[in-house]
């Protein structure tokens, strides 16, 4: 059974660091992600890293203050999170998926709140 577990979220201060971790169980995967969902808004991609780790893709807003890495040997997806800002605020969500051509994501975490208070 495919187990997608996220930890790590909470409260943080504009401009601090959080560091959010996905544990995988069940399989390994192609690509794993991290997307999050503010109130009212659409699910919004964040960033995804494949199998090997040395591909990386992030989105515009993230781009060099977020991180996103993996330990194969855990099976675990982390994303270090740095000058965090209020509209980073959002539930996050891991996910997988086991093609890396696939559009879609198979598997999904139940999520972790990050809220960022200005």
């Amino acid at each position: 059974q495919v187990q997608l577990v996220e930890s790590g979220g909470g409260l943080v201060q504009a401009g601090g660091s959080l560091r959010l971790s996905c544990a995988a169980s069940g399989r390994t995967f192609s690509v794993m992600g991290w997307f999050r969902q503010a109130p009212g808004k659409e699910r919004e991609f964040v960033a995804a890293i494949r199998g090997s780790g040395r591909t990386t893709y992030y989105a515009d807003s993230v781009k060099g203050r977020f991180t996103i890495s993996r330990d194969n040997a855990k099976n675990t997806v982390y994303l270090q999170m740095n000058s965090l800002k209020f509209e980073d605020t959002a539930v996050y969500y891991c996910a997988a998926k086991r093609d890396v051509n696939a559009k879609a994501y198979d598997f999904w975490g139940q999520g972790t709140q990050v809220t960022v208070s200005s």
